[in-house]
């Protein structure tokens, strides 16, 4: 088993009890992983993907040591993180969207005094990196700031500068642009890139947004009901999932469906109408040809959903 991070045919079961009759429940198992292997680089960022309940945070909670494998073998930095899960805790970074690490009711700054106690960060590393992540992140006007006091796109920020102050080696990342303006998602992106190009940290990214994965990862898996259906480039994917990127274009008044080459249209609706084409390709020439043919008055690109890709590659049985 090769790799800095290696799962080797890992499962997770859960024994949950459900309510069967009147006063009677019976005890029913529960795969959250099957039989899942896979492999990172060290230094690599990978995209790791698919619908809710698909197993993504139940895996990640295994690679930190948090949830013990029911089967199968699992290495990170060639620790096992369930029987070695303090040592591993030095070497490695974690951002759950929706969970915060940080201390509620204090100011920010106070949350990063104790991850510099608990980690034994060496004071000049812990202000030189609470430095720079404070003027990357733009959190210089948060520091003293209780964290219940901030929106949910600051504490984000905040969650992933608290996961980093101690240069872990790897850094798994779910939702992290959740809640974020467009503005601050391009900062954090263009962040998380500068860290795994410099440092050379390994990167495990979930997220619902796919323009994270494009702008981030060279590489991406998708999983679901717990099995691993695709391991590739982002373009693989959509060709596979025959996934396609959606132009919503309103012109000046209402017009015949309008032609663009290799475009098909949706739906019409009064002024508004719904373009199509292959996600794989660029926007930019269907956006010129409609700004150059047709009187526009607005228009949007929307990014394929995540569920209707891999609906289509279990349709097309593509599960590999």
């Amino acid at each position: 088993m090769e790799g800095f991070i290696a799962l080797e045919r890992v499962e997770k079961v859960f024994s949950v009890r459900r309510k069967t009759g009147f006063l009677r429940r019976e005890r029913h198992q529960v795969r959250a992983v099957d039989t899942l292997s896979f492999t990172v680089a060290r230094g690599e960022m990978v995209g790791y993907i698919g619908p809710n309940g698909a197993g993504k945070s139940t895996t990640i909670k295994m690679l930190t040591g948090i949830l013990t494998p029911s089967a199968g073998r699992l290495r990170v930095a060639g620790i096992d993180p369930s029987r070695e899960r303090t040592r591993l805790a030095h070497r490695i970074g974690v951002v759950f969207g929706q969970r915060t690490t940080l201390w509620w009711d204090l100011p920010l700054i106070d949350s990063y005094r104790l991850a510099h106690r608990m980690y034994r960060i060496p004071d000049t590393r812990y202000r030189e990196n609470l430095a720079r992540l404070v003027e990357l992140l733009d959190l210089g006007d948060l520091l003293d700031v209780p964290v219940r006091q901030l929106s949910l796109g600051q504490r984000m920020r905040g969650d992933i500068a608290a996961a980093l102050l101690h240069d872990p080696e790897v850094l798994y990342l779910d939702e992290p642009t959740i809640g974020l303006d467009v503005v601050s998602k391009a900062k954090v992106r263009g962040f998380l890139k500068e860290l795994n190009v410099e440092r050379g940290t390994t990167v495990l990214l979930t997220t619902h947004d796919l323009q994270d994965i494009e702008q981030l990862c060279s590489r991406v898996m998708v999983i679901d009901h717990g099995r691993l259906m695709y391991d590739g480039p982002l373009t693989g994917l959509h060709e596979t999932g025959e996934s396609e990127r959606t132009v919503v274009v309103d012109l000046e008044r209402e017009l015949p469906p309008v032609e663009v080459p290799s475009v098909r249209v949706v739906r019409v609706e009064g002024p508004r109408q719904w373009l199509a084409f292959p996600a794989g390709r660029s926007a930019a020439p269907v956006v010129a040809y409609l700004a150059n043919t047709y009187p526009l008055v607005d228009l949007s690109v929307r990014e394929p959903d995540i569920e209707a890709v891999i609906a289509k590659m279990y349709a097309g049985k593509t599960v590999s």
